[in-house]
C-alpha cells in the first residue's frame, strides 16, 4: 500500500512539476556544447529520490499510508457487517422467519439505507484522502520552490529542472542529493524550532 501511495504521489508531483517548470517540447534541444557556448548553467533534481529521502515527504507518506489503511479497515468492517445482515435477511426470508410482509420490507429498507450509508462513507473517505494528498503535494512543491530559490542564490543556475521532464541528462547536472541534504537540514531545523515553541508554552 505504501508503494502505491508513493507512486500516486510521485505521478501527481511530477505532473505538477512538469506543468510549472518543464521546457517546451517543440523547443530546439541544446547539447552540452550549445549550453556551454550560450553560458547556460543547468541542473536537475530526481523527484522520486526526493520523495523517498526528504524527511518531510517520508513522514507525510507514512501519515497518508496510515490514514488509507484505517479507511480501508473501516470500510471492510462495515462492508462485512452489511453482508452478514443481508445474508441473515435472505435466510429469514427463505425460512419464512418474518411475521409479516411489512416486517420483511422494513428490514430490506434498513439494509438499503445501510448500503447507501456505506457508499456515502466510502466517497467521503476517498475525498478526504485525496484532499490530504493534494495538500501534501502543494506543501512539498512550495517547500522545494522556496528552498531552490535560496539554494540558487549561490549556485546561480539558469535552470533547475525535474529529471522526469527530460529524456536524457548527464550525471554532472544532477543536484538531487545536494537538494535533499539541504531540504532535510532546513526541515530538521524547522521541526526543532517548532518543538522548542511547544515546550515554552
Amino acid at each position: 500500500m505504501k508503494k502505491n501511495i508513493i507512486i500516486a504521489l510521485l505521478a501527481a508531483f511530477a505532473m505538477a512539476s512538469c506543468n510549472n517548470q518543464s521546457p517546451k517540447l517543440d523547443a530546439q534541444p541544446a547539447n552540452d556544447d550549445n549550453a556551454q557556448a550560450a553560458g547556460l548553467r543547468i541542473a536537475y533534481v530526481e523527484v522520486d529520490s526526493l520523495m523517498t529521502q526528504f524527511e518531510f515527504a517520508k513522514e507525510k507518506s507514512k501519515e497518508l499510508e496510515k490514514k488509507s489503511l484505517n479507511a480501508r479497515n473501516t470500510l471492510t468492517q462495515k462492508g462485512n457487517q452489511l453482508q452478514a445482515a443481508a445474508n441473515n435477511f435472505q435466510q429469514k426470508l427463505q425460512n419464512n422467519g418474518f411475521t409479516s410482509r411489512e416486517q420483511a420490507e422494513g428490514v430490506q429498507a434498513a439494509l438499503q439505507r445501510q448500503q447507501n450509508d456505506l457508499a456515502a462513507l466510502q466517497a467521503r473517505l476517498e475525498n478526504e484522502l485525496a484532499s490530504e494528498q493534494q495538500k501534501f503535494l502543494e506543501a512539498l512543491q512550495d517547500s522545494l520552490n522556496n528552498y531552490l530559490e535560496v539554494y540558487n542564490k549561490d549556485k546561480k543556475y539558469d535552470m533547475i529542472i525535474n529529471k522526469s521532464a527530460i529524456l536524457y541528462a548527464g550525471k554532472k547536472y544532477d543536484i538531487t542529493q545536494d537538494v535533499i541534504n539541504g531540504l532535510n537540514k532546513r526541515y530538521k531545523r524547522g521541526s526543532a524550532t517548532a518543538d522548542k515553541k511547544k515546550d515554552e508554552k
